[in-house]
């Protein structure tokens, strides 16, 4: 079960991959999650190239195993940071907002794995045309920018329409979460919040303690009139987020609002009026553990989970 077409196709031991979190998703918890035998991801977010470069090479030196980058394709940076991955020949990319089509040829070229983050069946199915090597099938459930589908609903369908692999994310946080997406069809699982609640990760004590702090109705998805709703903790900065989307406010003066916010959570700590992009399984996560605790808290429960289902059976 964990030796699967994931593990293969990435050389990895595990086939739990970390989110790809912009501002939290630095080289130190990318290279840790390798290190401990899943797939580590630097979030390049806006990153210009020179920051995404220098996080790159900080990764090399903490890890030999391989590394990804998630590159968002809105990014204003985007032609430019494609070309550094291309150049430090980066193991794995994942991508979001947007089709990875024009970069796919160059990223093939130097055996780089391409493997885009979709919320919908329409498309996945557009995006394995274009070549890609799985899809990661990410639910509303997760933190950040979310889609309008559950996990549970989404990945089934999505392992049902395409014919590469695929990975689940959204809601997963422990060993029942990874062997649910096995059973969905899923041959891997990416996660992110439980490893932002970690002491390797280098976001901000208080974006940790807001994690642990949480409960299974803590988050909010905010900024839906956008057309780019965000999941987050409840918090000043969403009520203020409510009061605007209720009186009608334009996108622009919405945009004006949460401009900054994430950096500002995770970097200064300001989680009352910065954005703490969470999934709502931060609802699971009692305490700061490290990343290889976590990992093998989750691979050392398969068995039980798997043996606790047959009983039920």
């Amino acid at each position: 079960m964990l030796n699967n077409k994931i593990c293969q196709l990435l050389n990895i031991k595990y086939p739990i991959l970390q989110g790809g979190m912009a501002w939290v998703a630095t080289a130190e918890l990318a290279a840790a999650v390798s290190n401990a035998g899943g797939l580590g991801l630097i979030g390049a977010g806006h990153m210009p190239p020179d920051a995404l470069k220098a996080e790159i090479t900080k990764a090399k030196s903490m890890t030999n195993k391989p590394f990804g980058v998630n590159i968002m394709l809105k990014s204003p940076f985007v032609k430019e940071v494609m070309q550094v991955v291309i150049d430090e020949r980066v193991a794995v990319v994942t991508t979001g907002a947007g089709n990875p089509g024009e970069y796919i040829p160059a990223l093939k070229e130097i055996g780089t794995k391409v493997i885009p983050v979709v919320a919908s069946v329409a498309l996945a199915k557009r995006l394995e045309r274009v070549g890609i090597d799985a899809i990661i099938a990410e639910g509303m459930e997760s933190g950040g920018h979310v889609g309008e589908v559950t996990t549970m609903a989404l990945v089934p369908l999505v392992v049902d329409a395409v014919s590469v692999p695929v990975i689940a994310a959204g809601g997963i946080g422990d060993a029942r979460g990874v062997v649910a997406a096995l059973a969905l069809g899923a041959q891997g699982v990416q996660m992110g919040t439980v490893f932002a609640a970690t002491t390797e990760c280098t976001a901000h004590p208080n974006y940790k303690a807001a994690i642990v702090k949480c409960k299974e109705r803590s988050t909010v998805v905010t900024g839906a009139i956008t057309g780019h709703p965000v999941r987050v903790i409840a918090n000043k900065l969403t009520r203020d987020f409510t009061e605007l989307e209720k009186i009608g406010a334009s996108t622009d003066e919405l945009e004006r609002l949460g401009a900054g916010k994430l950096k500002a959570a995770v970097r200064d700590g300001d989680v009352e009026y910065g954005s703490v992009m969470i999934g709502q399984v931060a609802g699971m996560v009692t305490a700061i553990r490290s990343v290889p605790e976590v990992m093998q808290d989750i691979v050392q429960q398969i068995p039980g989970v798997l043996a606790e289902l047959s009983r039920k059976v």
